[in-house]
């Protein structure tokens, strides 16, 4: 058998072997939203965060609020002062249609000692 044909035969099933690979990186503030998700998925889910947070009240436990919210897209936690403070990010807002989510479009929910303080951009930026 001819040479270039064995190389082709080698190489043509080896191509379409690996048609389907996908590898996805991203960094600790992004989050790839566009895995087995359509682009009405996140918008559901952000006017969902925007209603929820809007019933929220200062005072609410962790627990009540991550119950009532869901899983964040990010989470945070540091003890400062003696006191515990952890940050839920949940999407809110939408900037860039790139297929991540990063702490920019969320919308930050302050704890402090296990209760909800405060939350907002405001807030979070005098941590």
């Amino acid at each position: 058998m001819n040479r270039n044909l064995k190389a082709a035969l080698f190489a043509i099933p080896l191509t379409f072997s690996l048609t389907g690979c996908v590898i996805v990186a991203n960094d600790d503030d992004t989050r790839a939203d566009w895995i087995g998700s359509s682009s009405s998925d996140w918008k559901q889910e952000q006017k969902e965060n925007k209603r929820k947070i809007a019933e929220l009240e200062v005072g609410q436990s962790f627990s009540s609020v991550r119950s009532e919210m869901g899983t964040p897209e990010f989470n945070e936690a540091f003890t400062q002062n003696g006191k515990k403070y952890q940050v839920l990010f949940y999407r809110t807002r939408h900037k860039h249609s790139d297929g991540q989510t990063t702490k920019s479009e969320c919308t930050p929910l302050i704890f402090v000692d296990g209760v909800l303080n405060s939350w907002g951009d405001k807030a979070y930026n005098k941590l």
